[in-house]
């Protein structure tokens, strides 16, 4: 039928709606819309939620949210784009019908899968499976399901109030629910009730939501009744998650598994086998008790014998206690500000007691005081000059973690370092990442400072470097050791900056802010074979 010449497009629509009858009262509205924030929230945190899970396993933060973001957001067009062929030739009340129960449907399919899945995905990984393979094929099968949500809502509500209003309203509480999602993932649901059970909440809700509309609409009661009984098993099975998941965890490490914490920056695990307690992070092997004194000794007593003063210590990272323990041995210092970014970390160190042994209580020495910070934007910003500068953080092996190894915060840093004063960072394994150490040397060198670049040998470990920075050159035959150690002599501290034959300098570029190069060098193929 052709359009009659002044007649507006939106005159149409509410022709159209006249003529085939205003279907939705405003509370069915309102829930509609509702389920439009609902679905984007809990879609957005489960996104949120893969890319975190794969950036645990497997380090590549850009990569796992590239894929996980990236690929749903794919799969979400393909989805809208199918929603076309849902009741494509249906009219007035029978299409309405049709929407609400493909609706339903696709909420009861989603609700199990974004449950599961995550759980499956880890499984995956613990059984040494393609865990990029299994994060696509997971990303893109929630996306598609979630990409028919907004689709088949704002065609059940345009047959009330036509498409703009229909588009308006819809999209409104879309990006609504998305913002909600987006902070309720990170802030409240990863850090109470950790990952697992997260996914299983996050599935219960859009099961709800049918329960919800099936109360609301007579002809879907009976899909309610599913939908709050798919729900309550999932609240109810959210608990179950953790000891399987537990159990999984537990084939990831050699020994039995004594505390776990699951926090808003990392998941800490702690592991004992006879007198070896071993400190993980994100899976990453931070520290053995056996030979931990080897790390720190060589990480400390460096730089505390390379500078004339050392009343005043800067550790950043290191919550663990263990340098701080090495740095108190030294008569001298009076105070020691340890800035460590996660609380849980320090509280470990201080409760455990397996901890609190082997860094003989150290956090808690009165000349010691700790900041639960960023040490980025803090350390800078402190008012204080310090003697030694203590590095100590994870391995640069995310874009977050790098520009704690970039040009920008060297420079930041040196104007809380004394005249007289020495930098030491760790620098990642001269082995199994040969260029990160180099690039680290190249970057403080950047700054003007003349580097330091040693190797120690560490067994959990392999051979480690660091790089020890100060104004002028150090005469490495001129460092004294007055303090008791279990690994360090006098002899070897006046060789510590002979490198291996193998460990080779140069061709590296400067790590930037604008440019963490050190990501690609932390994440060089032969740590496949370590």
């Amino acid at each position: 039928m052709e359009q009659e010449i002044g007649t507006s497009p939106d005159s149409l629509d509410a022709e159209n709606t006249q003529t085939n009858g205003s279907f939705l009262n405003n509370k069915q509205r309102k829930l509609l819309l509702a389920a439009a924030a609902i679905s984007s929230a809990s879609g957005l945190a489960v996104e949120l939620l893969l890319g975190t899970l794969a950036s645990y396993l497997v380090g590549n933060q850009a990569l796992s949210y590239g894929i996980a973001v990236g690929g749903f957001l794919a799969a979400m067009g393909a989805g809208s784009y199918l929603s076309r062929f849902i009741a494509a030739k249906t009219e007035g009340r029978f299409l309405q019908n049709q929407l609400l129960l493909a609706f339903v449907q696709v909420e009861l399919a989603i609700a199990p899968l974004t449950a599961l899945l995550p759980l499956g995905l880890f499984a995956l990984f613990v059984l040494d499976g393609s865990i990029w393979l299994g994060l696509v094929l997971v990303t893109l099968l929630l996306g598609l399901l979630a990409g028919l949500e907004v689709p088949l809502l704002t065609r059940l509500v345009e047959v009330s109030e036509g498409v703009r209003e229909a588009l308006a309203g819809v999209l409104a509480l879309d990006y609504l629910g998305a913002l909600i999602g987006s902070l309720l993932f990170p802030v409240l649901l990863l850090p109470w009730l950790g990952m697992f059970p997260t996914a299983f909440v996050l599935g219960a809700f859009p099961a709800f939501m049918v329960f919800a509309i099936g109360r609301s609409f007579p002809q879907l009661r009976r899909w309610a009744y599913i939908g709050l009984m798919v729900g309550v098993l999932l609240c109810t099975l959210a608990p179950i998650s953790i000891p399987i998941s537990n159990n999984l965890e537990n084939n990831l490490y050699k020994a039995p598994v004594i505390k776990r914490i699951q926090t808003p920056y990392q998941r800490i695990v702690l592991t004992r086998q006879g007198q070896d307690v071993r400190l993980f992070l994100n899976g990453d092997l931070q520290f053995s008790t056996l030979d931990e004194y080897r790390y720190h000794e060589a990480l400390v007593h460096p730089a505390m014998s390379a500078t004339p003063d050392r009343k005043r210590i800067l550790v950043l990272g290191a919550g663990d206690g263990m340098a701080v323990r090495e740095v108190l041995k030294w008569r001298e210092v009076e105070k020691v500000v340890l800035i460590e970014l996660d609380p849980a970390v320090v509280k470990l160190a201080t409760r455990h007691p397996q901890l609190v042994q082997v860094n003989n209580n150290a956090l808690t020495d009165p000349r010691v005081e700790v900041i639960n910070a960023d040490a980025f934007t803090t350390a800078p910003a402190l008012k204080d000059t310090f003697d030694v500068i203590i590095a100590d953080f994870p391995d640069p092996d995310q874009e977050i973690l790098a520009k704690l190894y970039s040009d920008g915060f060297y420079r930041r840093l040196m104007g809380r370092l004394a005249d007289s004063g020495v930098l030491v960072t760790q620098a990642s394994s001269p082995f199994f990442a040969p260029k990160v150490l180099s690039c680290i040397a190249e970057t403080l060198a950047q700054t003007g400072l003349a580097v330091h670049p040693y190797v120690v040998d560490v067994p959990s470990f392999g051979p480690w470097g660091f790089v020890m920075a100060s104004r002028a050159v150090l005469e490495s035959d001129k460092l004294e050791l007055p303090v008791s150690t279990r690994f360090l002599t006098p002899n070897i501290l006046h060789h510590l900056f002979e490198l291996p034959k193998d460990v080779l300098l140069g061709n590296t570029k400067v790590n930037r802010l604008s440019d963490p190069v050190i990501v690609r060098y932390q994440l060089d193929s032969r740590w496949v074979s370590y």
